[in-house]
């Protein structure tokens, strides 16, 4: 029950970010919305009341996992072949530099004994690809460091984990193991892109198989394929814990799985056009709940981190200072391997290392601390400086970005053409049923309202009034039904050839905006006609 209980909470509060920003604050990330609205929830003890104790395993594998296997699945896998060398070079060589930095520097800096500085500074590695959409809201992130920040964000997890494991050891045992550090770090990484390429071969052929066999999924739009969509949405947790199990890593393992599965995507969405876009819909919906539950999840523990009494280091400042040290070492850590061993130019090697933003992983990370040998006092220094790592990796960027980087190009006019062109398509169409004589006035009526909302000229009074009328009405005979949705082809088909005039004969409209007002008619025929089937 307190399971369910948090998970509700945690979704209804994710959504309700996602309502207030795209109703009162677009401009603002919604990130930082949901932050402040987890931020809100601890500071009330009845809703902070619902929200479960933080455990890292948990949200890593429900969590984050998904997140980062809808990641991979984004991105191609000939592109993580262009750029091997590349992410080697980030995920170890940049990690490994950025560590000894940090490292050294809060021992030498702070008087830390050098195990404890390390596991801070190996919790400071890894990057939250979802954290930096935040800080570049509006602004345009030059393609190459975009590139760079999403690859180095998909794969620098194991390294940050490997380190931290590591560290531990040293602080337990007093000293480094690098011959069994290494074995480690390569079994834990090259175990978890094999077992997620090979599972996740093994899943997708299974799916395959199911899609093309007896069951009939193939082709067939009066079969939602359920048990496809289900295999689908269970492969990162399957993956994940199933790659923990065998202590490989978990991370890698859905990064791969994701990889390998967006050639999947591609090549048979035809199979079964209804199960792809269900499918398509379903993970944009997980994505955007989960991210947001990510950043209120944030907003939850860096209160609660704040108000918990018992966290402290002996009444101590030091860890605003340890935090500071983390960010600034991590900063021009990045910056110099740019700079030296990329070779970029000053410009960016400033965008690339500004951003590499913190986020839950690294707090997850901090968690896990707890389950270890280390002193509470030094668990608790490693949660408020990683927590001041965090907010510092967030804000700093935001502020300084806004005078680094170009803005995007408004959306405002985009917005503006699709307005006026929605509503010369809706006029067209709706003269269109002028020109049926036979349509009875109430099929007219209800056609001309569906197709007046289209673009939201309709008001709620009016949609109760056709709520009562379809109520009231008696079930359609096959031969009114199959008359209603013939008129709903001719309209959707006239829209559709205004659109196409515009666009290939008189070029007076761009094709973003054909494609997305072709896409809109598309969906909606697509709905009218499941909902013929449906009937």
């Amino acid at each position: 029950m307190e399971l369910l209980a948090s998970t509700s909470t945690l979704i209804l509060v994710a959504t309700l970010s996602i309502i207030v920003n795209r109703q009162l604050v677009p401009k603002i990330s919604v990130n930082y919305v949901s932050m402040f609205f987890g931020g809100l929830l601890a500071v009330i003890p009845v809703l902070n009341g619902l929200v479960a104790h933080f455990e890292s395993d948990i949200f890593i594998g429900l969590i984050v996992a998904p997140l980062l296997f809808f990641e991979g699945q984004s991105t191609r896998m000939n592109s993580v072949g262009r750029n091997f060398r590349q992410i080697i070079s980030l995920t170890v060589g940049m990690v490994i530099l950025c560590a000894v930095i940090a490292g050294f520097g809060t021992a030498w800096i702070t008087s830390l004994g050098l195990p404890l500085a390390f596991i801070l500074a190996a919790i400071s590695t890894p990057t939250d690809a979802t954290a930096t959409e935040s800080v570049v809201m509006g602004l345009e992130l030059p393609h190459r460091e975009a590139t760079s920040l999403k690859l180095e964000s998909l794969f620098n997890d194991a390294s940050g984990i490997i380190l931290l494991n590591m560290a531990i050891l040293w602080y337990v045992n007093g000293y480094i193991n690098y011959g069994q550090t290494l074995g480690d770090f390569l079994y834990s990484a090259i175990g978890g892109v094999i077992f997620g390429s090979l599972v996740s071969g093994v899943l997708i052929y299974l799916r395959q198989s199911m899609l093309r066999s007896r069951l009939n999924f193939i082709n067939n739009t009066y079969n939602s394929g359920t048990p496809l969509k289900v295999i689908y949405m269970m492969t990162p947790f399957f993956l994940y814990f199933g790659a923990e199990a065998i202590h490989v890593s978990g991370i890698i393992a859905v990064v791969f799985a994701g990889l390998v599965h967006n050639a999947e995507g591609e090549r048979s969405a035809l199979a079964n056009p209804k199960l792809a876009y269900d499918s398509f819909q379903l993970l944009d919906l997980v994505s955007d709940v989960l991210n947001s539950v990510v950043f209120v999840v944030l907003g939850i523990m860096l209160v609660r981190t704040s108000l918990d009494k018992s966290v402290t280091y002996n009444g101590s400042l030091i860890w605003i200072g340890v935090g500071v040290i983390l960010y600034v070492a991590n900063l021009l850590g990045r910056y110099v391997y740019c700079r030296v061993v990329q070779r970029r130019d000053n410009y960016s090697a400033w965008v690339f290392a500004l951003g590499g933003i913190h986020g839950a992983v690294t707090f997850a990370l901090a968690f896990t601390v707890a389950a270890t040998q280390v002193k509470t006092q030094d668990f608790n220094l490693v949660l408020m400086s990683e927590s001041v790592l965090i907010i510092l990796s967030m804000v700093v960027p935001t502020i300084l970005f806004r005078f680094m980087l170009p803005k995007t190009e408004t959306d405002e006019k985009l917005a503006q053409g699709i307005r006026e062109v929605r509503e010369q398509m809706i006029e067209r169409a709706v003269a269109k049923l002028d020109e049926m004589p036979k349509l009875s006035a109430e099929f007219k009526l209800a056609v001309t309202f569906d197709l007046k909302s289209q673009d939201g000229h309709t008001t709620v009074k009016q949609f109760v009034s056709e709520w009562r009328r379809m109520v009231r009405h008696p079930e359609y005979t096959q031969a009114e039904m199959n008359q209603l949705i013939s008129t709903y082809q001719w309209v959707f088909k006239t829209e559709r050839q205004y659109l196409i005039d515009l666009y290939y004969t008189n070029h007076q409209v761009s094709e973003e905006l054909f494609n997305s007002l072709y896409r809109e008619v598309a969906m909606a025929e697509l709905m009218v006609l499941d909902y013929g089937s449906r009937n």
